[in-house]
């Protein structure tokens, strides 16, 4: 009869071996789910969503570090889940209703938003005297306000003021994770970041079965349409036309605007350079080419020495266009501005061509 070998400890090593994978198990089910949600185990997703009764209990543990009376706790908590299981309100709103009633900057913040959300997202700002009251508060709650109020901004398609509100927010300390990471994937792939657009989608992503449809749907879209994207090409310069038209749009004439405009400029010429210089090497090529036939043919005519341009006799040095700031912008006569608008756009893909005039007509009528 064959007999099992025993560990050090007396015990059979398949009984042990099992035991160990047990404690190990129970090891991590005990850290907190915050923990439980990064890559303890290989293979996991750094986050995991939380389901209501773990979003009142994170509330509830807020409400305890700000040191509200045990009976108000148990009455806001209640309040809470009753706001999202039974009225199906969504988790961060049903969160700043709640708390704004009994923390006074969370009160400042949500009243500021609902009359500018603009000068709210201002109060965030290191200088502001908000700012210190909204850090002092407990983690999670200062991550899950931060997290509403950058999803608010990105819905207005204020991209600027939202991502120093939400930039630094640990998505498993925010009660909405999934939120999180949508949001500020959002804002950082309208900004043109890239790297850091792709690294909060993909974040997202890990855990794609369990975060809303609507979000996993989007992020895969943003994650194609900006992957591809590399500097000094037509595709970013479309880019940034479109986000100085979204700036105009929102009444924007600042120092910003007048940066990503005289951007394109900059591009635009480096870009029209770049082709003079393909077509002036092809030119050379084709004479050369020639050259050499003749020569070839007749016995007449030597190749073209390659420190000299073929069928020019000055130095090749070509005048910088002087482009002084934003003069005849749009402001051509119509049937020249339509003929300019053409040649611009003639060989780019429709999408590209739309956004560059679109780009003009919005400098024209603006008179900006």
């Amino acid at each position: 009869m064959n007999r099992l070998t025993t560990s050090p400890f007396g015990m059979p090593r398949i009984v042990s071996a099992f035991v160990s994978r047990a404690l190990l198990a129970a090891v991590v089910l005990s850290l907190p789910a915050q923990l439980r949600g990064a890559d303890v185990l290989e293979g996991r997703a750094s986050w995991q969503p939380f389901d209501a009764s773990v979003m009142a209990q994170m509330l509830r543990k807020s409400l305890d570090d700000l040191a509200v009376a045990p009976a108000e706790m148990d009455a806001v908590t209640e309040r809470f889940l009753s706001a999202i299981e039974k009225e199906d309100l969504d988790p961060l709103d049903a969160y700043v209703a709640i708390t704004r009633d009994l923390v006074p900057v969370v009160e400042e913040l949500v009243g500021q938003s609902e009359q500018s959300i603009s000068i709210a997202a201002a109060k965030v700002d290191p200088n502001n005297p908000t700012y210190g009251a909204l850090e002092s508060l407990p983690k999670s709650m200062r991550m899950s306000v931060r997290t509403w109020l950058g999803r608010e901004l990105v819905r207005a398609r204020l991209y600027d003021e939202a991502l120093p509100v939400i930039a630094e927010v640990e998505p498993t300390e925010s009660i909405d994770p999934a939120a999180t990471l949508f949001y500020r994937g959002v804002c950082y792939h309208a900004l043109l970041m890239k790297k850091e657009a792709l690294a909060d989608l993909r974040r997202l992503l890990e855990n794609d079965d369990d975060c809303p449809v609507r979000y996993a749907r989007t992020a895969n879209l943003m994650i194609a349409d900006i992957k591809p994207l590399k500097e000094d090409t037509l595709d970013e310069i479309s880019r940034i036309m479109t986000d100085v038209t979204r700036r105009l749009d929102l009444g924007r004439t600042d120092e910003d605007v007048k940066n990503q405009e005289q951007k394109i400029i900059d591009k635009l010429t480096k870009l029209i350079e770049k082709i003079e210089e393909q077509q002036q090497q092809q030119q050379q090529q084709q004479q050369q080419s020639s050259g050499g036939q003749g020569g070839g043919q007749g016995g007449q005519g030597a190749p073209m020495d390659d420190s000299r341009i073929a069928g020019a006799s000055g130095s090749g040095d070509v005048d910088r266009r002087e482009i002084e700031e934003r003069d005849g912008w749009g402001n051509l006569p119509p049937a020249e501005r339509q003929q300019a608008l053409q040649q611009i756009s003639r060989d780019l893909p429709t999408h590209y061509r739309e956004a560059i005039e679109a780009y003009f007509r919005k400098l024209a009528t603006d008179g900006s």
